[in-house]
């Protein structure tokens, strides 16, 4: 079985978000696969879109694999590389373009959002055509499952309508992959109790210092209720954030407090900031121990590996498809 997975480099940071969003269901994915082959790619080639400073892409790469690893990611097990590296992607990005319609296109979320807005004509090409990269760097491997956010499932969708299509038309070549998204963890909420984003300013950054994590725990909105009337839990932000921090038992004592009297909304906020503090310390040593020559020649090193394998993948391609005669 192979998993395999990317990360978009356009920021130099990771929120909480980021990391109970899309690292902690990917290490868990891994343990309960013991003997799958993990491949996480580093798409700075989608990240291009976004971010037209190569300095800071390359910065950003450097910086989010780091804390990868400081988040506990296995850099022996985990396959992780830069497709940019792997002329593969390019070249099956190439062919799927040429068989996938714009009708096809025309039917993906961003896009249609971005006519909805009026701002269809101002996105790139290269936004547009987005998922058949990510169907080319899916399909280039023959994934079988594909770890994605709720906002991702449609791209993996087009991956698997693109491969049907090819296999229909070329003979059966591509394994179709399934999505995998752990509901629990669709949205990580923020500060303000939307979907934790940069866009919304509502974030706590994994390398942010004490000071900086203690003011965004105190802008946490809370009711007005009192100390001694009972709350709800699940109608708190502050414990919807804390939960994702606690055991079992601690959860339990913790709604416990709640329901009773006397928990006063400046408690529960202290509570959340000594658990995100004892959470983030561990990870912020690590991070500085590790250097950014070590992630370099990490990437290196699997380029080689990897791309022996899109290479055999794309032979076999450009002779069902008469480019090599």
């Amino acid at each position: 079985m192979r998993i395999l997975t990317g990360l978009k480099p356009t920021d130099n940071q990771l929120h909480l978000g980021n990391y109970f969003g899309a690292i902690k269901p990917m290490m868990m994915l891994a343990d309960k696969f013991q003997d799958a082959e993990i491949f996480l790619f580093l798409a700075n080639m989608h990240g291009l879109t976004q971010l037209h400073d190569g300095n800071q892409l390359k910065q950003n790469s450097i910086n989010i694999l780091k804390l990868y690893a400081a988040c506990g990611v296995d850099l022996k097990r985990f396959i992780i590389y830069n497709p940019a590296d792997i002329p593969g992607h390019a070249q099956l990005n190439r062919v799927l373009t040429c068989l996938t319609h714009m009708g096809f296109m025309e039917r993906m979320h961003s896009y249609k959002e971005a006519l909805d807005k009026g701002t269809a004509k101002e996105i790139s090409v290269w936004v547009f055509c987005y998922p058949i990269l990510m169907a080319a760097d899916i399909l280039l491997y023959d994934a079988d499952i594909v770890p994605v956010g709720k906002d991702q499932k449609q791209h993996v969708e087009y991956a698997r309508d693109i491969a049907i299509k090819f296999n229909n038309k070329f003979w059966e070549t591509f394994k179709i992959p399934e999505p995998y998204i752990k509901p629990e963890v669709w949205t990580i909420l923020g500060i303000d109790g939307r979907k934790m984003s940069k866009s919304y300013n509502n974030y706590i950054w994994l390398l942010d210092d004490e000071k900086t994590i203690l003011k965004r725990v105190k802008q946490i909105p809370t009711s007005t209720q009192t100390v001694e009337e009972p709350k709800n839990p699940d109608e708190c932000n502050v414990y919807k954030i804390c939960k994702l921090f606690l055991t079992p038992e601690e959860d339990k004592e913790l709604r416990k407090r709640y329901e009773a009297w006397g928990l006063s909304f400046k408690d529960a906020k202290e509570y959340l900031y000594e658990k995100i503090i004892a959470f983030l310390m561990p990870i912020q040593k690590k991070y500085a121990e590790i250097s950014d020559q070590e992630i370099i020649d990490l990437l290196h090193k699997n380029a080689e590996k990897v791309n022996e394998l899109a290479n055999k993948k794309i032979k076999d391609i450009y002779k069902k498809i008469w480019f090599s005669l």
